[in-house]
């Protein structure tokens, strides 16, 4: 009787983590949001979730915040997840001179305010080599450096959140 019990419970617990998202049982991803957009029969589901595992999508997602996985919160979730992943090299040419639009306008979207921003641009250009630290850099890893950059600054780590 408790096996029973327990496997309701199991179960109950599983439906309902699937619906906490928003989404189907495949869960967030590509396979989900534009392949089987309107999956309705059970393999469609299943070839949903194959093509949201397989090709390493639903992680970008979860990191992203984009394809539908908006509500993971990850660390690049909102519209600075679409400037890093877009404005990169950019970013890396101007973060590198200290100045420039692409980090005029990542100061901006981040919140910095005028007077601060003169001493987020020192930063970024001083811990250029910290936060591109390799040519395998993607946009989470370099927006973590940027993080990291401005937790050792006394005066930028209010923009933190």
């Amino acid at each position: 009787m408790k096996k029973l019990a327990l496997s309701i419970v199991l179960a109950g617990m599983s439906a309902t983590s699937f619906a906490a998202g928003g989404h189907g049982p495949a869960g967030c991803g590509l396979g989900t949001e534009y392949v089987f957009k309107n999956a309705d029969a059970w393999y469609e589901h299943v070839l949903a979730a194959t093509t949201n595992g397989t090709s390493g999508n639903q992680s970008f997602g979860m990191t992203s915040g984009t394809l539908g996985c908006e509500d993971a919160n990850g660390p690049l979730s909102g519209s600075l997840a679409v400037f890093m992943n877009e404005n990169l090299e950019p970013l890396a040419v101007d973060m590198a001179k200290g100045d420039g639009e692409t980090l005029n306008a990542l100061a901006a979207l981040m919140g910095i305010k005028s007077e601060d921003k003169a001493l987020f641009n020192t930063e970024m250009k001083q811990n250029f080599d910290k936060i591109f630290a390799s040519a395998q850099v993607t946009p989470t890893t370099a927006h973590e450096g940027i993080m990291d950059v401005m937790s050792n600054s006394q005066e930028l780590t209010k923009y933190l959140g």
